[in-house]
């Protein structure tokens, strides 16, 4: 028996927020191939925007499944997402445009499997934990893709694995040098790990409110956009580069003012508070 023991009233329902955040992070993910139609590569950014949607979701999942005192379960969940999401993403950059919804569907699929395992094979019979664990790998597939897709320009596996070098004046491709290749995939890896896992984890507790929580995910997610933004100099032109910094900047910038003020506002809540009176004796 599993009894659920931090619960928080008021916001949007979670089924809302996957369904903002599936639809919105599908949408923006996909926003990055304008730069294939327009020949430019300035439009990289939304794939961190993508990611930054679905990381919101994401960290609604974890509230929902780590609320039946799993204890350790924040983080072990958020490494769980993106160890099933990189499998997906990366078995989904092979079907050229329609890798963003078989990423979404592929980490579906794998993160139920794992949640079905975790749930009746190790026994640990909570709830919500095979839609969790569903959800949390399509949340890892679409934050990899998004990201990966903002530091390189596109989401297929050609753009990912190899990028075209100058040797002795013949141009061939690297893969030593591109985004999976040089392992900058394993730094997307962990900067939408902690974005992920987070902001629960430090806003649970009795006076954790829905808006305060989210708001933190996405101002992490914005920090973990500018080290993508900085270090997809390597792939994309200086000016991509810079629209790219800047939108996450504002980004950052906005949703850290706004996590203050939340935190004011909780914090006010709690100034009438009285300390809790031990028995005397013991």
């Amino acid at each position: 028996m599993t009894a659920q023991i931090t619960v928080t009233e008021g916001g949007l329902p979670h089924n809302t927020l996957m369904i903002y955040g599936l639809v919105g992070s599908l949408v923006l993910v996909y926003l990055t191939y304008l730069n294939t139609v327009t020949g430019t590569q300035l439009f990289s950014f939304f794939g961190g925007l993508g990611a930054i949607a679905a990381l919101i979701w994401g960290s609604d999942t974890i509230k929902r499944l780590c609320s039946y005192g799993i204890g350790t379960g924040v983080p072990s969940a958020g490494l769980l997402a993106f160890g099933s999401g990189v499998i997906a993403m990366l078995l989904a950059t092979r079907f050229g445009i329609a890798s963003p919804i078989v990423a979404l569907v592929l980490g579906f699929v794998i993160g139920a499997i794992l949640g079905y395992i975790a749930n009746n094979i190790l026994a640990m019979k909570i709830p919500v934990m095979i839609q969790s664990i569903a959800e949390l790998g399509a949340v890892g597939a679409m934050v990899m893709i998004g990201f990966s897709a903002m530091a390189t320009g596109s989401f297929t596996f050609d753009a990912l694995s190899a990028v075209p070098v100058t040797v002795l004046g013949a141009t061939v491709n690297s893969f030593e040098s591109s985004l999976i290749g040089g392992s900058l995939l394993a730094a997307i890896f962990m900067l939408g790990g902690i974005a992920l896992q987070h902001g629960f984890n430090a806003c649970l507790g009795p006076s954790e409110q829905q808006d305060r929580t989210l708001m933190l995910t996405a101002e992490v997610g914005f920090l973990s956009m500018i080290m993508v933004a900085i270090f997809s100099y390597v792939y994309l032109d200086l000016f991509a580069v810079l629209v790219s910094i800047v939108v996450s900047v504002i980004g950052w910038y906005y949703t850290y003012d706004q996590y203050i003020a939340l935190s004011k506002r909780d914090a006010a809540a709690w100034l009438d508070s009285k300390p809790i009176v031990e028995p005397e004796g013991h």
